[in-house]
């Protein structure tokens, strides 16, 4: 679904999945400073909508996802996760409970196979599943991270994080209407990057676990009861490791472009090379490769960074080549995450 906000003079398509909103409106730098400063809007419309409403709501998510979700208190945002039986990932959510309905948004193209599998899960449970992204339209207001929306989210509008939920015929006003300015995708991304968050679908692939990109803790419950994926989430937290990890990467800044997501992470000039005998990315591994470039931007004031995957056993302290571009890089998940190893709060950037 096309945003309106792409007739915006200046305004430059972003590239699929996202190719539906703007990358930017004509000046990158400058919108990025604005959303951090919490003066801009940044139109993610091409986010899928889904409402589970019913009294049987908040218990019926519990027992399916990762999040400790039947004492949810409404306005509460969260983030929950839909793991298959061997631990892998298949959908995040980011959600809020209004007191009626969970309200939650997915990565574009995803909702249609998250509502098959809740329906077939429904039984004689009183829930109701509905896709409302033809009627609401995502937009994010305050800086990746961020969690409190709701103190400027207009009338009608749905608060969650740092995003608002709105009637999607009142997307091409919103930001007047608001005050705020118009940022593109580029600068929620390049913040998003610098607060270390993983992405689902960039930062993860088809083997990968909630230990290897950070989200014990913020979308997973440790102490709650059964839900698929379970046993592999208590299994490597409490005996073993996750075999890859999540690093931010800053990127040699004298090169014009900037890896695109699945281009092979190798080990850098210099550093002792090492077969890898299992690809880490889709399709074949090129020699030597110890991991994939998930996202990657430029920021405003760091330069070219990015989000990549790598095995766990890379040393935290050599350089790496993404792309072939140098990198060195910054722990986000530690090698001895599991174990009930924990990650610690201080290693994310804060925003703010």
């Amino acid at each position: 679904m096309r945003s309106p906000l792409l007739d915006t003079p200046g305004a430059v398509a972003a590239e699929a999945p996202d190719d539906t909103v703007a990358a930017h409106y004509g000046e990158p730098y400058a919108e990025q400073r604005a959303l951090a400063a919490g003066e801009a809007m940044v139109d993610r419309s091409d986010r899928e909508v889904v409402r589970i409403s019913g009294p049987d709501r908040l218990s019926w998510l519990n027992s399916l996802t990762s999040q400790k979700l039947d004492t949810l208190t409404p306005g509460t945002p969260t983030e929950t996760l839909f793991l298959d039986a061997q631990g892998r990932l298949e959908h995040h959510l980011t959600l809020v409970d209004d007191g009626e309905s969970v309200w939650a948004h997915v990565e574009p193209g995803t909702s249609a196979a998250l509502i098959a599998f809740l329906e077939k899960m429904r039984f004689m449970l009183r829930v109701e599943v509905a896709d409302m992204t033809a009627e609401y339209a995502v937009v994010t207001v305050l800086p990746p991270g961020a969690q409190d929306a709701a103190a400027t989210a207009p009338e009608g509008a749905i608060a969650i994080g740092g995003d608002l939920l709105v009637p999607r015929e009142r997307l091409a006003g919103l930001a007047q209407e608001l005050g705020l300015k118009l940022a593109g995708l580029w600068a929620y991304e390049a913040l998003r990057i610098e607060a270390h968050l993983p992405r689902a679908g960039f930062e993860t692939d088809h083997k990968a676990i909630p230990h290897e990109v950070g989200w014990i803790g913020s979308a997973v419950h440790l102490s709650k009861g059964c839900y698929k994926g379970q046993e592999t989430v208590a299994r490597v937290h409490n005996l073993g490791h996750p075999p890859r990890r999540l690093v931010f990467l800053h990127l040699d800044g004298s090169v014009d472009t900037l890896p695109p997501h699945g281009a092979p992470v190798t080990l850098g000039v210099g550093a002792p090379r090492e077969a890898d005998p299992e690809a880490v990315v889709e399709g074949s591994a090129e020699p030597g490769q110890v991991g994939f470039v998930g996202s990657s931007a430029r920021h405003h004031e760091l330069g070219p960074i990015a989000l990549a995957l790598v095995k766990r056993t890379v040393p935290v302290d050599i350089d790496l080549l993404a792309g072939g571009v140098a990198a060195t890089q910054e722990v986000i998940v530690p090698p001895d995450a599991g174990r009930n190893v924990t990650i610690d709060p201080a290693l994310r950037r804060r925003i703010r």
